[in-house]
């Protein structure tokens, strides 16, 4: 736990002399973009920990920036460092340089990176619901379970909806994303189809206070090729002419709370998501009292801390109206 005490001591070192955004969840984003000439710096951290037995601590920390090329259109890249702390643990994804079922791993790691870009088609300030639409690539060289090697290429198109009410103090978002994943380790070769979808609720219960709640549910569908054997069931593709959704793998269900606090340019949201539900084509070797402990977690707790600098915009994202009367700051959900 020591790497999570460095960054929260990173965070109370420069939160005072940083700047404001508006990032309400820790999976969920809205449909805001950057404003045109402005930059962003974000440093996330979430903690996925438990599994139904030993020890588990995998922390995905992922430093970011993002830059508004237009009101409209932002373009970010991340780096990926995976922190893998685990002991006594059986279950599944254990491969043999982890020690196999029941061995232990600690390591941290460079794990990959992503590029993104996000338009905005719809503003949800302007009409009568906000509508977003982006894409992204993904590279990991680490596997995000246990920290084997891996070779894995994602291409993500995704979509945002957000809703405002009540002056915008009452906001409503939601992220879908389709992952398509081609995954290759030591004789297991993976074309997956995931889907990631989010929402979440949030209130302004005072001046630069947000108290939310969300949902997160994940899965995947696939049927991995293993030491050169065709699938024991249906595989995904999405080779061009070739579309197929495979088999279910699995599903996760997670709710928890989040709050979030924006100053002048900078902003901090926190939160904590707990796995309520869970299933696994594996049946009971990996999913156990209606909980998936194959490929997912008892809880998530993270943080994403956002630093926003120049940049000047049209700033009409925001009617006058609801920037006189809030002391929030409208221009990102991101």
């Amino acid at each position: 736990m020591k790497l999570q005490h460095t960054l929260l001591g990173l965070i109370l070192a420069v939160t005072t002399t940083a700047s404001s955004d508006e990032n309400l969840w820790l999976y969920t984003k809205g449909t805001d973009t950057r404003p045109a000439n402005s930059w962003e710096l974000k440093l996330k951290e979430m903690s996925r920990l438990g599994k139904d037995s030993g020890d588990y601590i995998f922390n995905d920390i992922r430093p970011e920036v993002e830059y508004g090329v237009t009101d409209r259109l932002t373009l970010g890249a991340s780096v990926m460092i995976f922190d893998h702390h685990y002991s006594d643990v059986e279950w599944a994804p254990m491969v043999d340089t982890q020690g196999g079922p029941g061995g232990s791993f600690d390591k941290t790691q460079y794990g990959g990176f992503e590029v993104m870009a996000k338009y905005m088609i719809l503003s949800p300030y302007k009409n009568f619901v906000g509508l977003s639409v982006g894409f992204a690539y993904e590279n990991r060289q680490v596997y995000r379970l246990d920290g084997a090697e891996i070779e894995q290429d994602s291409y993500v198109p995704m979509i945002f909806l957000q809703k405002n009410w009540l002056d915008n103090t009452l906001t409503w978002s939601f992220t879908g994303k389709m992952e398509l994943e081609r995954r290759t380790s030591p004789g297991v070769l993976e074309e997956e189809i995931a889907f990631d979808l989010a929402t979440g609720l949030s209130y302004r219960v005072a001046p630069n206070w947000f108290v939310g709640i969300e949902a997160r549910w994940q899965s995947d569908f696939l049927s991995p090729e293993v030491d050169g054997n065709p699938p024991e069931g249906r595989p995904s593709s999405w080779d061009v002419g070739n579309m197929q959704l495979g088999d279910q793998f699995q599903q996760g269900l997670y709710v928890g709370p989040s709050v979030h606090h924006s100053g002048r340019n900078w902003w901090i949201t926190v939160g904590a998501l707990y796995q309520v539900w869970g299933w696994s084509a594996d049946g009971a070797a990996a999913s156990r009292k209606g909980k998936n402990w194959d490929e997912h977690e008892r809880v998530h707790v993270g943080f994403i801390l956002g630093f926003e600098f120049g940049g000047g915009g049209d700033d009409e994202k925001v009617p006058e109206i609801s920037r006189a009367k809030s002391p929030v700051h409208f221009t990102s959900s991101k």
